[in-house]
């Protein structure tokens, strides 16, 4: 009965605060009266209050443009929890455009949405995603590809590291500061989780988006710790590869020192 209550506390808290958020972020984005993000970081952070999750940070956006964020992906809450606090824009998979709430969600902060099957699409879309940068948006990059489980970073494509090796061929940077970005959900109701817990905040592969919202609503009680590398510069002449697997390498080694020894909860 509680956990009925607080899902349905909750799913009113979001309803409300978008009915009230959204056209204040179309009338933003319509004449720039204010940054687009300011109210995307007060509307993440409703939702991340519905769903009980607090965020730690530990370090902090680089300054440096143009910006490619390498992160690693656990679940469809990563964008909640980065967009919450920095200025960021996502770039993410096709088939979210037409989820509810986080499709609508992800088009109001002019998500780049790409289709990783379709190779004939993949150079516009990597172009616009150079072109974002160029003109100073921080561009995430889910680096997987997919969503893990929460216990280990997956190895990062280095495909998708395309837009960075675009925006020098095609003249809008010399160069690209990519920083790599560690998420980690650490604990529940204020008690770190071990292996087999961690994967209650993931949402892995085709997972159905309602019930695993439900099931985070219920549960009504997260840590997740967000940990920021030092960016390194990407330039006509870098390896993509070798890019990918240091960005692998640095947020594998961040996310486990967040799993190993959580920030204490507040």
């Amino acid at each position: 009965m509680i956990k009925k209550l607080r899902v349905f506390l909750a799913l009113g808290l979001v309803v409300a605060s978008s009915l009230v958020l959204v056209p204040l972020q179309i009338l933003s984005m319509k004449t720039g009266l204010w940054p687009e993000t300011v109210i995307l970081k007060i509307w993440h952070g409703m939702i991340l209050r519905a769903l009980g999750m607090r965020v730690h940070i530990k370090g902090a956006l680089a300054t440096e443009r143009p910006l490619l964020v390498a992160a690693n992906h656990i679940s469809w809450t990563d964008i909640m929890v980065l967009g919450s606090f920095a200025d960021v824009k996502f770039i993410a998979r096709a088939d979210l455009e037409g989820w509810p709430l986080i499709g609508m969600l992800s088009k109001l902060q002019r998500t780049v949405f790409i289709e990783r099957e379709r190779k004939r699409t993949s150079g516009d879309q990597a172009s616009e995603i150079a072109g974002r940068m160029a003109k100073g948006d921080a561009m995430v990059l889910f680096a997987e590809g997919s969503t893990g489980d929460g216990n280990l970073a997956l190895p990062f494509k280095s495909t998708l590291f395309g837009a960075a090796s675009m925006a020098i061929s095609e003249g809008a940077a010399q160069k690209v500061f990519i920083q790599p970005v560690a998420i980690a959900y650490t604990r529940l109701h204020g008690v770190p989780m071990g292996r087999r817990h961690r994967p209650i905040a993931a949402w892995i592969g085709d997972q159905d988006l309602m019930p695993h919202l439900k099931a985070l609503l219920a549960e009504g009680s997260f840590d997740v710790e967000v940990h920021f590398g030092e960016p390194i510069p990407f330039a006509k002449g870098s390896n993509r590869k070798e890019t990918a697997r240091l960005m692998e390498a640095k947020v594998r080694e961040m996310m486990q020192a967040a799993l190993t020894d959580p920030l204490p909860s507040r």
